[in-house]
């Protein structure tokens, strides 16, 4: 396993993510997909063991159950509280009510206390905003974010999807109060997926922001066959609003990473990844893994290296997209 830094700060996490929204009784959640915790440990097993230590998961994921299913499991299968570096995140609906979701500092108070108890721990290394929240000023959420730290509930602080400049806004308000800035960016990047490269990299690179991209492998589809179906994606409605609208497009990308897979006598999932690895500024993409052979592709990528006209073989039949992954 390789590691490097976590953005512009002094903590070091290996260059895959584990992301834990698989992890969960599929009755407390929105997808049928997911793990119950049985199915769930041995891939938390394998991952502490093939050296991942970052793993990333989010109030909302089953409800919660996420996070209770990833905290056991570390305090199982690893020796100390200080050899994982944990992120979990805020936003999403978690009760009734109108303070049942969002940031407000009340929602933010709330939850981080939520989180940690189903963790099982007294803090997390990232707090992450799981999107941009329009209903509350800015400057109320950095603040709440600045006291979580500074109470001791979270190293660092980062946020997910948004354009680039409320991400801007939020550093700059942060900065003007001295108040705890962002680490990193979550956001949507992949090889069907690639407006990120616009803005929101760029500004990343130039402010030492650390980026943890999100469904590296395009909720499956660069892992197989264009015409290939899975339970998942037969029942992931949001992965159908994230590429259905450039199917003819993406279906040329596919095909290509299919192509140059074969050429390297290794799954789809490897070139797809190693593409991603490959480019500047991106720190550890965030890979779910349902199966064993997940976790080993993931692992394997680190040591593939496309080439130059590999790189811009996949690149090629890129037309622009749709904004998605913001809601």
């Amino acid at each position: 396993m390789d590691y490097v830094r976590l953005g512009s700060t002094g903590t070091s996490v290996s260059k895959i993510c584990l992301g834990c929204m698989t992890y969960g009784d599929p009755g407390r959640g929105n997808h049928e997909w997911t793990l119950p915790e049985k199915d769930s440990l041995p891939l938390l097993r394998q991952a502490v063991e093939l050296g991942i230590n970052f793993f990333d998961t989010a109030n909302v994921y089953s409800a919660g159950h996420s996070e209770e299913i990833l905290g056991r499991a570390l305090k199982e299968f690893v020796p100390s509280r200080q050899d994982v570096v944990v992120a979990t995140k805020v936003h999403g609906r978690m009760r009734p009510g109108p303070n049942g979701a969002g940031l407000s500092r009340k929602a933010i108070m709330a939850e981080i206390d939520n989180s940690l108890k189903r963790l099982g721990m007294d803090y997390v290394d990232l707090y992450q905003i799981h999107r941009w929240d329009p209903k509350v000023p800015i400057e109320e959420t950095m603040e709440a974010l600045h006291d979580v730290v500074k109470a001791g509930k979270a190293l660092y602080i980062g946020a997910s999807s948004m354009y680039a400049w409320q991400f801007a806004k939020a550093q700059h308000v942060a900065e003007n109060n001295g108040w705890t800035k962002f680490v990193t960016m979550q956001n949507h990047l992949n090889l069907l997926y690639r407006e990120e490269e616009r803005e929101m990299l760029p500004l990343c690179a130039d402010q030492g922001v650390g980026v943890i991209p999100w469904s590296p492998l395009a909720r499956g589809r660069l892992t197989r066959a264009w015409d290939e179906e899975t339970r998942r994606t037969r029942t992931d409605g949001f992965g159908k609003t994230l590429y259905d609208k450039m199917a003819e497009t993406d279906r040329k990308i596919v095909d290509e990473a299919g192509g140059i897979a074969a050429e390297h006598k290794v799954p789809r999932a490897q070139v797809a990844l190693a593409w991603l690895l490959q480019k500047p500024g991106v720190t550890a993409p965030i890979i779910g893994a349902s199966k064993s052979g997940h976790l080993t592709d993931a692992v394997a990528a680190l040591e593939l290296r496309l080439s130059e006209e590999e790189m811009a073989r996949l690149e090629a039949p890129y037309l622009p997209h749709p904004i998605a992954g913001f809601g």
